[in-house]
């Protein structure tokens, strides 16, 4: 078992390329169970998480928030527990200073799935209104394309090459997460 002694300080970790010199994120993380920072261009913290797949949901967040996504810093651990994952995610936290990363509107930002409606055009949302349901779901699809169209432009110009599949049945709602 881990004692608090032998937890990672973030500031003793090395900041990692987000996307490496091949444009993907590290296949090492792919099913490594940690706690993981995430830091914008200038290598302000924006995000702290933790995951049973921490390659997973670094492929969310890349999807969610492009253009945060620059550097991150890691702590694995080999074997799960929730309660060490929550201790070192809040020792981060609290090392870092700015608790805001954590407030309900940051997180969401990070966890939750787009919500492409807050896109709609002001015309889009007048037609939506006065649609009826199959009307209302093409709409949601196409505006879920456009939203996705965007996404996929920007980490095109980031050099993204690792492989990205939205969800395509959530579209029907208006939202966008990865399958």
């Amino acid at each position: 078992m881990i004692t608090k002694t032998q937890l990672s300080s973030l500031n003793s970790l090395d900041h990692l390329p987000y996307l490496d010199e091949n444009g993907i994120i590290s296949e090492e993380l792919h099913k490594k169970i940690g706690v993981y920072a995430i830091f914008n261009e200038t290598k302000q913290l924006k995000f702290i998480g933790y995951s049973r797949d921490i390659y997973a949901s670094l492929k969310q967040h890349l999807v969610r928030q492009p253009n945060e996504c620059y550097w991150l810093k890691v702590e694995i651990i080999a074997r799960p527990s929730r309660t060490i994952l929550e201790e070192i995610k809040y020792n981060w936290t609290q090392e870092n200073g700015d608790l805001s990363i954590n407030d309900e509107t940051n997180q969401s930002l990070w966890t939750q799935p787009i919500d492409a409606k807050i896109s709609m055009t002001e015309e889009e949302q007048e037609t939506y209104k006065n649609s009826d349901e199959l009307g209302k779901i093409k709409l949601l699809k196409k505006v879920s394309r456009r939203v996705q169209a965007d996404i996929e432009e920007t980490l095109k110009q980031r050099g993204n090459q690792t492989e990205i599949r939205f969800n395509p049945k959530l579209k029907e709602q208006g939202l966008l997460d990865l399958k």
